[in-house]
């Protein structure tokens, strides 16, 4: 079987506007991926998903994982059906968590297909594909850093990054993205989809913490109300010393510490795996691709 990582996404940055008559929220955001995820492999079979990993009983109807969806997008565009596959899932990411595993899982599928069934699809349009299975569904393809705007299907390179080293946390309950968009826009505040202006390169994670500190997860504060016990980790990590910027990644679940270097962070990560020990912690490293 041919096997394809899958890496956890982090918005490092994520501003949303007001929906359009489409009802489609427009963003801007800066994403980035971890050296942590999900491993998607496929080989000849019957057309299944199996699923194994430490996050396998959080997943629901097998007809719904956007590997199954990745599967339909690649048919559906070559126009004839494909040759039986059968894919298995380790899925290592929290479900729910704002970090694009279904999104990575689907982008590792879809690389998979075109190694194995399809070689002749460009890139142009794979991506075309992947944008058709949601907001991450384009960035996630790729796993490597970018400014994501419209509804996330345009991409345009990140800024240089430093290396950064980071802390996963999640406090072990799904978030409804649904709910937390009902919430956002309830409360009516909403965000400037505009790109800030940023540097070409950021020279240190100091630096870069700095400027996110003058943005924002538009979605925090709604994935806060729909799920206490997020805002709980979040008030955590900013108390604790090596952390120089904590934040919701996506619409919630999973918060991320950034911290100066790797002994910060595998000190903080060893710290709040004795202080919350039901909590997921995992350290990383943050940029992509892996």
């Amino acid at each position: 079987m041919a096997t394809a990582f899958a890496p956890a996404k982090v918005n490092l940055f994520l501003h949303v506007g007001a929906p359009g008559a489409d009802g489609y929220h427009p963003l801007c955001s800066l994403m980035v991926f971890a050296d942590v995820g999900d491993e998607v492999s496929v080989g000849p079979g019957e057309g299944r998903v199996s699923v194994s990993g430490p996050f396998a009983a959080g997943l629901g109807r097998e007809s719904d994982n956007l590997i199954v969806h990745a599967v339909r997008a690649f048919v559906a565009d070559l126009g004839r059906p494909m040759e039986e596959l059968a894919f298995s899932l380790d899925k290592r990411l929290p479900i729910a968590s704002g970090l694009g595993g279904g999104s990575s899982d689907a982008g590792a599928a879809l690389r998979l297909i075109r190694d194995v069934f399809a070689p002749g699809v460009d890139d142009a349009r794979l991506e075309a594909m992947a944008a058709t299975l949601g907001a991450d569904g384009a960035a996630c393809l790729w796993g490597r850093p970018v400014l994501a705007e419209g509804r996330g299907e345009r991409l345009s390179p990140a800024p240089g990054l430093p290396a950064l080293d980071a802390v996963l946390v999640n406090p072990g309950v799904p978030v409804s993205t649904a709910e937390v968009y009902r919430r956002f826009d309830a409360a009516g505040r909403f965000g400037d989809v505009a790109p800030p202006p940023m540097p070409e390169a950021f020279e240190s994670p100091q630096e870069l913490a700095a400027w996110l500190a003058t943005c924002a997860n538009d979605l925090e504060g709604p994935a806060v109300d729909v799920v206490p016990e997020v805002g709980a980790v979040l008030a955590t990590l900013r108390d604790e010393p090596e952390v120089l910027l904590a934040r919701v990644s996506g619409s919630g679940g999973t918060c991320f510490a950034l911290c100066a270097d790797d002994i910060s962070a595998e000190s903080l990560a060893e710290r709040l795996e004795a202080m919350a020990p039901h909590w997921w912690v995992t350290r990383c490293r943050l940029g992509g691709p892996w």
